[in-house]
């Protein structure tokens, strides 16, 4: 078997037509979908970037791993110690180490190991090939390498070949001749002045305030959007970006099949659509960012189209609640290869045969932004804050993500039950994980170092910000950061 894994950096689901977008964003996605099977509640365990891949590749919670943050010792996995080897369990367990056991030659075609010093993503790969440009790579410059690597391998047996695609990432820098597809079609009805007016009213990197981080003026590179949302036409402004993102990978993508064709394989080729996490946009206050984790930054797309295996169920979808390292548990299943024992990944094969059973629950987190440890069960979101950073987020915020899928109405405060119910998911999962942890709860380890990277109370951007929101008449915000730091203003169930 032939098997093409294609990652789509910050690609969110809902932002996809085969998943019900009004907007055409993904004509050969979705004719993938249609050959294949289609996963719905797929959720990234750690985000975003690092944490994400890591968790993928690795097989490992991040909790397991150690591998929570962007930045200082949690951005790292935990070292092994005394009892390692000529080689480390972390990478004789990689999944690349186990799919060459399996008799694959693998191969990855990204810049995101160096982008990261995260090379613990590509352990036991055969060949990586790094573009070079950090992550800041168009679809037009991933493309040819892969294209070439098909060329010269595609119709060799037993191959995995990774290709990360970048585009629906931040700057919005596609070619200018590419154009806007979206010019004359209006965004997501959610996105109201009501909202952003009480937006602009609060605070944070990344807000309406400040799309671009901490300031309101976008960078040369970007080439749509806008430095700060006053409208729902700055908003439309910005979304037609993201958008046209996804169009211009989803283009590459549909020249990666041309080829598959062209080559004589397509019909021999297993090709895996996914993403390291979603991207809020609007949500939580959050522009163009993955700053949380909620339904929006850790669900990803999951689209499997596996010839044999998916054919009878061509264009289904399954519901049950996945992992994204349920995933590598899946692929060493399939390929009959053996899965490690340090693995935290269950195999949903047997979704491919319409048995749509998944996880009871999902615990997810994010450490890199903010710290964050969220249950998902049932249509119910409870997101636990530890560190806000720099928002405005309660310490307890709960969401019926079917009927609120944008996360506009925390109901904490209306059912005590349902966060109860949630907190106590949240303490049995910690008490099943705690005792394989390698240095303990990565989470304490980030507060201690001051937070996470991109919000850390320690580093010179903490107090640049304060100093920004007072300069810009919001001196009430820049007080409340300084009396309460990364803890949050609020705890969410009301009676402050």
């Amino acid at each position: 078997m032939r098997i093409l894994y294609i990652d789509i950096d910050a690609l969110r689901p809902d932002h996809l037509s085969c998943y019900g977008y009004h907007r055409q964003t993904s004509p050969h996605i979705d004719r993938l979908a249609v050959e294949g099977v289609r996963f719905t509640n797929f959720y990234a365990t750690d985000t975003p970037c690092l944490p994400s891949r890591t968790a993928l590749f690795t097989g490992m919670f991040g909790i397991h791993s150690g591998v929570v943050n962007h930045g200082g010792e949690f951005a790292d996995p935990a070292i092994q110690g005394e009892n390692r080897r000529f080689r480390s369990d972390l990478a004789q367990n990689a999944l690349g180490s186990v799919l060459r056991r399996a008799g694959y030659h693998t191969a990855s075609i990204s810049p995101f190991p160096n982008r990261h010093s995260a090379y613990q993503v590509v352990y036991g790969f055969s060949e990586t090939y790094d573009t070079g440009k950090g992550g800041l790579e168009n679809g037009d410059e991933m493309y040819p390498p892969a294209q070439r690597w098909l060329e010269a391998n595609g119709q060799r047996d037993n191959w995995f070949l990774h290709v990360n695609f970048w585009d629906p990432h931040t700057p919005y820098d596609h070619p200018e001749a590419y154009g806007n597809p979206f010019t004359d079609e209006p965004i997501d009805p959610w996105i109201t002045q009501e909202v952003i007016d009480r937006q602009r009213a609060s605070f944070g990197p990344h807000s309406a305030t400040e799309v671009s981080g901490e300031s309101d003026q976008l960078p040369p590179r970007w080439r749509m959007g806008v430095g700060s949302i006053h409208t729902v036409a700055d908003a439309k402004t910005h979304i037609d970006g993201y958008d046209t993102g996804i169009h211009y990978a989803d283009h590459f993508v549909g020249k990666l099949i041309d080829d598959l064709k062209r080559l004589g394989i397509y019909d021999e080729t297993a090709i895996i659509v996914s993403a390291d996490h979603g991207e809020n946009q609007g949500e939580l206050n959050v522009w163009g960012d993955h700053q949380t984790a909620d339904y929006i930054c850790n669900r990803v797309p999951l689209i499997v189209r596996w010839p044999g295996i998916t054919d009878a169920h061509a264009g289904e979808e399954r519901h049950a609640l996945h992992y994204n390292l349920d995933l590598s548990a899946t692929l060493a299943d399939l390929l009959d290869g053996e899965q490690p024992v340090s693995w935290d990944g269950v195999s949903f094969s047997p979704s491919f045969a319409n048995a749509d059973t998944g996880r009871d629950y999902l615990v997810l987190s994010q450490g890199a932004w903010s710290c964050q440890r969220s249950v998902r069960w049932d249509r119910w979101l409870l997101i636990r804050t530890y560190h806000t950073g720099m928002k405005e987020f309660p310490a307890y915020m709960l969401f019926d993500v079917e009927k609120d899928p944008h996360e506009t109405t925390n109901l904490a405060a209306s059912r005590p039950d349902l966060v109860g119910h949630g907190l106590l998911l949240l303490d049995r999962w910690m008490g099943e994980q705690m005792g394989r942890s390698q240095r303990g709860d990565p989470f304490w380890g980030v507060m201690a170092e001051g937070g996470p990277l991109h919000a850390n109370q320690t580093h010179p951007q903490w107090m640049a910000y304060v100093e920004r929101l007072r300069r810009t008449g919001r001196s009430h915000h820049a007080a409340r950061l300084e009396a309460f730091g990364g803890k949050p203003l609020t705890s969410g169930l009301g009676g402050e």
